[in-house]
């Protein structure tokens, strides 16, 4: 699997998000393009600000044993796969700054590296390895990304 970390793997995504444009149309899902970004930041807001609530004991009991292994696991993510709570864009979103801000967080992951995120907990699903947060981003992106055809 690609790798968040891997300065070649990055550059690639960054290079698929500025394909995107205003108009592109999803291949599948509600999101319109804008509202995507917008959503492929949420993972990197729930590291890098304080924007989310903690979940609650038992969100976190079912988000670490059912979910995290989905998540951070290395196959790709489904079409049309319920969405949780904090990650739902409903409202309009601006493109450019979706997609700016989107760009600044994945160069973050990449320059603050892999020994960064090695043990690093997250709210959701707790301590978690660098090739796990690895997999969570990439694949979030890849999923994403490919529903835009980009």
């Amino acid at each position: 699997m690609k790798s968040v970390f891997e300065t070649s793997d990055v550059q690639e995504l960054i290079e698929r998000i500025n394909k995107l444009t205003p108009s592109t149309s999803a291949l599948w899902g509600k999101m319109n393009v804008a509202q995507m970004l917008a959503h492929c930041n949420v993972p990197y807001e729930f590291v890098y600000t304080n924007k989310h609530p903690k979940p609650n004991f038992l969100m976190k009991l079912i988000m670490r044993l059912i979910v995290k292994k989905i998540v951070t696991g290395f196959k790709p993510y489904k079409k049309n796969v319920k969405t949780a709570p904090a990650f739902i864009i409903a409202d309009k979103k601006e493109f450019e700054t979706e997609k700016e801000l989107l760009i600044n967080n994945i160069k973050k992951t990449l320059l603050l590296g892999k020994n960064h995120f090695e043990g690093l907990e997250s709210i959701n699903f707790g301590v978690m390895t660098s090739q796990e947060w690895s997999n969570m981003f990439y694949n979030h992106l890849q999923h994403h990304l490919s529903q835009f055809g980009a």
